[in-house]
């Protein structure tokens, strides 16, 4: 069947071989099929020929990289290691792990420098403190359980200037006396201050009944406590005296104390005036204000053991308060004042008179020591009960009985 009618034209002959016919071999001829370019219409659908494309990483890469800037140069220092490099390496370091670590490294190369500090401030002043052999030689009581301390407030002038004496309104007494005689107890029961009325008639061996504080007068530390521990078979573990400029030293150092006392006080003698209620109070007013006893006209010596224990217990809290520790100046000041004018049993350490600071401060039991009358007798039966609880170190069975505000008994 002719094709003719299909491509508009007669098809050129083949030949058998493959060759072309008696023709030429060009389709160029006039009636060969040509391919007539035409507009699609509108509503026809266009295929577009497919374009075989090249994989991502291909054109990932034919993409233009952008340009990075060149590296520093490096200077000899830097490759050869030299020391600057040393540096530049440590400090780069820091940056990488930045300040929080070389802060943290300061904060405790300074808490150990503050608690070195801590702890070599009180022994150097501690190796300032006067040593005395305050004990006296003979029979003694025998050990007990606890620790007994006796505190001795001397009223001696020696080492304070004439301007001194009068700042402080001390007069010019020679020889020692003592205004302040407190016994403290600490061990398994509360913590007892009781103090002794410097007015007490007491037997004093090699000189009869007198008052305690003669004691002192006639042979110091050493008759005192040998007085005592006869008279209330109490033994005494460590001495503790400190002198008026030292009291006021130690209240000041501590930035003063708060007194509060419980009514109008004018005593010309100790050079107080103060009116009823709590108010601050500097080292000198503390020291006329432990030392008055003519303000209180019922009470006199015997309200004064009562000042001289508030004092005592203020100036306890204010040198143990987190304030003390923090504050390196009122440190260094509390330690110093403290031994300038202190003077100790030589069988005393830093550590026992840390104790006794403490139990100064944590007394449960504050009272004097139980009297009959305002002549300062020793009450016979109640002052004895009162002893021998203390020598058990049985201080819970004290009652109020025992231990009451004035020492007499309650009525």
């Amino acid at each position: 069947m002719s094709d003719d009618w299909l491509f508009g034209g007669r098809r050129p002959d083949r030949d058998p071989h493959g060759g072309s016919g008696s023709g030429s071999g060009d389709d160029s001829g006039d009636d060969a099929t040509r391919p007539v370019a035409r507009e699609p219409k509108p509503d026809e659908t266009r295929v577009m020929p497919t374009v075989e494309r090249e994989p991502t990483a291909a054109r990932a890469a034919a993409r233009s990289p952008r340009e990075t800037p060149p590296p520093p140069p490096t200077s000899p220092a830097t490759t050869h290691g030299g020391g600057l490099s040393g540096v530049r390496r440590w400090f780069g370091r820091a940056g990488r792990t930045g300040r929080r670590g070389f802060k943290l490294r300061y904060l405790w190369l300074l808490l150990v420098l503050w608690l070195v500090y801590l702890i070599a401030v009180p022994f150097f002043a501690w190796s300032k403190a006067d040593k005395i052999s305050a004990f006296p030689a003979g029979s003694r009581p025998p050990d007990q359980p606890g620790t007994t301390y006796l505190l001795v407030g001397s009223d001696s002038r020696a080492g304070l200037s004439a301007e001194e004496r009068k700042k402080l309104h001390t007069g010019n007494a020679a020889g020692q006396r003592t205004d302040t005689i407190v016994l403290i107890h600490s061990g398994s029961g509360p913590t007892l201050t009781m103090s002794i009325p410097r007015d007490s008639l007491v037997d004093v061996p090699g000189h009869g009944t007198t008052k305690i504080n003669a004691a002192f007068a006639y042979g110091g530390p050493k008759l005192l406590i040998k007085t005592i521990e006869q008279d209330t078979g109490i033994r005494i573990d460590h001495y503790v005296e400190i002198g008026l400029g030292g009291f006021v030293n130690i209240v000041d150092a501590v930035n003063g104390i708060t007194i509060c006392p419980t009514h109008n006080m004018d005593d010309k003698l100790a050079n107080l005036h103060v009116k009823r209620g709590c108010q601050p109070a500097d080292g000198v007013k503390a020291l006329a204000y432990a030392r008055s006893r003519h303000a209180d006209p019922q009470l006199g010596d015997i309200a004064r053991g009562g000042q001289q224990r508030e004092v005592m217990a203020a100036v306890g809290h204010k040198a143990l308060s987190p304030w003390t520790v923090i504050n390196p100046f009122r440190y260094w000041n509390l330690w110093t004042s403290a031994t300038d004018n202190l003077r100790v049993d030589d069988e005393m350490s830093a550590f026992a008179m840390g104790h006794f600071g403490w139990a100064m401060t944590h007394s449960k039991l504050n009272c004097p020591v139980p009297i009959s009358n305002l002549a300062v007798t020793w009450d016979p039966t109640r002052s004895k009960q009162m002893f021998k609880l203390i020598r058990d170190d049985n201080t819970d069975a004290i009652g109020k009985n025992l231990c009451t505000k004035s020492g007499l008994p309650h009525t």
